[in-house]
């Protein structure tokens, strides 16, 4: 995750930006012709879909704490090891990370209401720009929290993963590297004889 998020982040910052690019463009046009109207949808497709990527990415990030957070809770309760640490700091960085998650979805999504309501001329056009910038802001300030939990929590995995290889040799068992070869040639026979 630690190598697939700060894609995801960047395609996702680059979204909004040029969504915010193209509504400029789109609002520095004369509403009375062909071209605008062909601006204009532009934005409009490209603000939807990076509404939509901004509450696919952050939900990612909300689904991954989730699992290994119960992945880290289930091994613990298996292998019989304290809370403390990684138990407890895998649910204090879940706990830091889900706010600044949240906030960045709530604004991407007041943001293409505002668009909406801007295309109505139910609201003014400057609420619109305004939650525009303010969801680029947040999603910077959030992306920055996202990348470091996410990091820290990979070094919380592999301290797990070295603990319960510790447990296993101490009770006279194979590693999980060695269980995990093992498991895979069983697989593979099986198919062979099938």
């Amino acid at each position: 995750m630690a190598r697939f998020f700060p894609v995801m982040a960047a395609l996702l910052a680059l979204a909004i930006f040029t969504s915010i690019a193209v509504g400029f463009w789109s609002f520095s046009l004369p509403h009375d012709n062909e071209f605008w109207a062909q601006v204009f949808i532009i934005h409009y497709f490209i603000g939807l879909f990076t509404a939509i990527g901004i509450l696919g990415v952050h939900c990612v990030i909300f689904i991954y704490f989730l699992g290994t957070g119960r992945w880290i809770k289930e091994v613990t309760l298996a292998y019989q090891m304290p809370d403390e640490p990684h138990h407890k700091q895998t649910r204090e960085l879940k706990r830091k990370v889900f706010p600044p998650a949240l906030y960045a979805m709530l604004i991407g999504i007041a943001a293409a209401a505002a668009g909406a309501g801007a295309q109505t001329h139910a609201w003014p056009w400057y609420v619109h720009m305004t939650l525009a910038f303010a969801t680029l802001l947040i999603n910077l300030w959030a992306f920055r929290i996202e990348y470091h939990c996410v990091r820290t929590n990979g070094g919380v995995l592999r301290a797990v993963l070295e603990d319960v290889d510790r447990i296993r040799l101490a009770r006279g068992l194979c590693t999980n590297a060695e269980a995990l070869a093992e498991d895979a040639a069983r697989t593979v026979d099986a198919r062979k004889s099938r």
